[in-house]
């Protein structure tokens, strides 16, 4: 798994690319933990480029989304494929998060 993180807009914006499964969710995870750990209270995940995530990975962005909670901050989903998001209705996930399907979507609901 590969993480590109840039910034747009004053929202930090990380676009893992590959598997978010058993071996790609704890980098995934903690890169996630240490933005929010940094300060950073606004994130955008793009999910593009992924092709599965695995519970592990649904674990590891639900400890992001309790860490932002906690720091006040915001962290929003965008750019997931049909596949991906089935995967988070089946899971429940859909009312958790907030789901964004574009980028520029999801900058304005990160702020």
């Amino acid at each position: 798994m590969e993480l590109i993180e840039s910034e747009q807009d004053g929202v930090t914006v990380v676009e893992p690319r590959g598997r978010i499964d058993t071996n790609g969710a704890k980098p995934f995870g903690d890169r996630v933990a240490a933005l929010i750990n940094s300060g950073v209270r606004h994130i955008l995940i793009d999910f593009r480029e992924i092709p599965y995530i695995s519970s592990a990975g649904f674990r590891a962005l639900l400890i992001g989304a309790k860490m932002m909670d906690q720091g006040k901050g915001r962290l929003v989903l965008c750019g997931m494929s049909p596949e991906i998001k089935r995967l988070f209705e089946i899971g429940n996930f859909t009312d958790l998060f907030m789901i964004c399907a574009t980028r520029e979507e999801g900058i304005v609901k990160t702020k």
